[in-house]
């Protein structure tokens, strides 16, 4: 993860990434390695198609677990330009839906639809998404604020597709263009199958993160 300020200063972290899919939702632990004043810093989100998620962030300086209410989901992740909100998976279900037209982005043939959240808690009036028309990939999102204007640009690339199934990107960028500041994801060391159970995405599991 890099954060990249206004004037173009940049940090880095570097943390680990681990989930488990099932018929109800999904499950992610996501925990920082590096640098030290954030190593053991861990978020455990639940996913779920219909209803709340839930999500707690453990912080090793406070030494405790703080769970993100609905209210604080459009806050930002980690001091990053991505939203607790952004880390989850989007259901479908939670979601109404605009036209989809026909759009060219990096060469790519795009359909483009809108989608609203219907949670009221959300950051966003509404998104734009561009999803390529021969994977159905999500290749851009535009978010717009509770206002109605255009707040981040997020953009995936590099996708390549493991064990002839799953597709994942090398690359996720976030940009928010009202405060300059951007956020850039980059991801390897893909594994599948890993053997996890619902035992690793407990809260025990996020105190044990580090």
């Amino acid at each position: 993860m890099t954060l990249i300020d206004g004037q173009g200063q940049q940090a880095t972290r570097q943390l680990r990434v681990q989930n488990l899919e099932y018929p109800e939702g999904e499950k992610s632990l996501m925990v920082f390695d590096t640098p030290r004043d954030v190593r053991g810093s861990a978020l455990l989100s639940y996913t779920h198609p219909v209803g709340d998620d839930e999500q707690w962030l453990f912080l090793p300086a406070i030494k405790r677990v703080k769970q993100i209410g609905a209210r604080n989901k459009s806050g930002p992740f980690m001091a990053s330009e991505f939203a607790f909100e952004d880390i989850v998976t989007p259901f479908w279900q939670k979601f109404t839906y605009a036209a989809i037209t026909q759009d060219e982005l990096d060469g790519l043939s795009c359909h483009v639809l809108e989608r609203s959240p219907k949670d009221k808690n959300s950051g966003y009036s509404k998104q734009r998404l561009w999803i390529d028309h021969e994977h159905l990939l999500v290749r851009q999102i535009e978010y717009f604020d509770r206002r109605g204007e255009l707040l981040k640009v997020y953009r995936a690339d590099g996708f390549t597709q493991h064990n002839q199934q799953h597709w994942r990107p090398a690359s996720m960028h976030m940009r928010n263009v009202q405060n300059g500041r951007q956020t850039r994801l980059q991801w390897s060391d893909f594994r599948f199958a890993q053997g996890l159970s619902d035992r690793d995405f407990s809260q025990n599991a996020l105190l044990r993160a580090r």
